[in-house]
């Protein structure tokens, strides 16, 4: 086993026997001094786990393959919160309401559109015109939520559709809706990032931009489809989110670009590319739902869990750094 297979195995397992940690000192730590009378790891309380991490665990996703072609998107948060505000205004539109339940699917549709949309406009200025693509998005981040506002002021949007509850809330196999659409959505980007060419084009180019120009790859549109996947996987997890809650303010959705990329950086993708994995960003995820959620359970506050989980990730980025700068040097002798 080479120096680099050994540095990956390892960044790999590392998430999961955090996640192990987390459980251990949880369950036993946490439990003695929680200020709930529930036990922290039992079956409800880890499903429930799950469910909570849909969201951003989505966005997350989506930000991974970004991140693994050396860009990144600030605008997620955003487009969440304007395609959710589609996903529920459309259901109140006259057309929409003669249609009776079938106007939830084709709701779902104006709302992953409104996604693939906002997410092409980004791909597009961030190929047309070279800019970097923390600059586009941190702008359109700003855009997007200016359109927000504008949607409907400072007021909520609120639609309660029942039908759309119901699916929201419904369990199969003992896990809820979404529960699947997470799973769904990390087996399909595992495959295409595990067995597809456009993978394989995207560790290429967060590695050497360069090289993969003149290997023939066509950059500009592999970020453009990239940027429409994370619109859309946005959009999906408002979908996801909101057909359940019925209701969306302007302000939500703030800050889950920086949730999403945490947990990204957690699962050891590199923030200049080419490095990545879809499960381990899963396991990011679900690392940060467990100090979430653990550290509630001992009754600690929001200033405290985010402060802890600040501290994770530089330690983390600094663990990283070494681990990288050792490998280089291995790699040297």
């Amino acid at each position: 086993m080479t120096p680099q297979d050994r540095k990956d195995l390892f960044k790999r397992g590392a998430i999961w026997a955090f996640i192990l940690v987390e459980l251990a000192f949880f369950s036993i730590v946490g439990d003695a001094i929680s200020v709930s009378d529930k036990a922290f790891m039992n079956v409800d309380n880890m499903l429930l786990l799950l469910k909570q991490s849909a969201p951003i665990g989505i966005i997350a996703l989506g930000m991974t393959i970004i991140m693994i072609n050396g860009n990144i998107d600030l605008s997620v948060g955003a487009t969440f919160a304007l395609a959710a505000i589609v996903l529920l205004d459309s259901m109140t539109w006259p057309f929409m309401q003669s249609l009776g339940n079938w106007a939830i699917p084709l709701a779902w549709v104006f709302a992953l559109l409104t996604g693939v949309a906002l997410g092409a406009i980004n791909g597009l200025i961030v190929w047309k015109t070279g800019v970097d693509a923390f600059i586009v998005t941190l702008a359109s981040m700003l855009g997007f939520r200016g359109l927000v506002f504008m949607y409907n002021g400072e007021q909520p949007t609120s639609h309660l559709n029942w039908t759309l509850v119901d699916f929201a809330e419904a369990q199969f196999l003992g896990l809820h809706t979404a529960t699947w659409f997470l799973l769904g959505t990390v087996l399909i980007l595992w495959l295409v990032m595990t067995k597809t060419v456009h993978g394989r084009n995207a560790y290429a180019i967060g590695n050497n931009r360069e090289a993969a120009v003149n290997a023939g790859i066509r950059v500009g549109p592999h970020f453009l489809l990239n940027f429409m996947l994370i619109g859309f996987l946005a959009a999906l997890s408002a979908v996801v989110f909101y057909s359940e809650s019925g209701s969306v303010n302007p302000n939500d959705g703030m800050l889950y670009e920086l949730w999403a990329i945490t947990a990204v950086v957690l699962g050891g993708t590199k923030l200049a590319g080419g490095y990545g994995s879809i499960i381990s960003t899963l396991g990011g995820v679900i690392a940060i739902q467990l100090l979430r959620k653990g550290l509630g359970h001992i009754g600690a506050d929001t200033q405290t869990v985010n402060l802890v989980i600040g501290l994770i990730l530089i330690a983390v980025l600094i663990l990283d750094r070494q681990l990288n700068r050792k490998g280089q040097e291995e790699l040297k002798i």
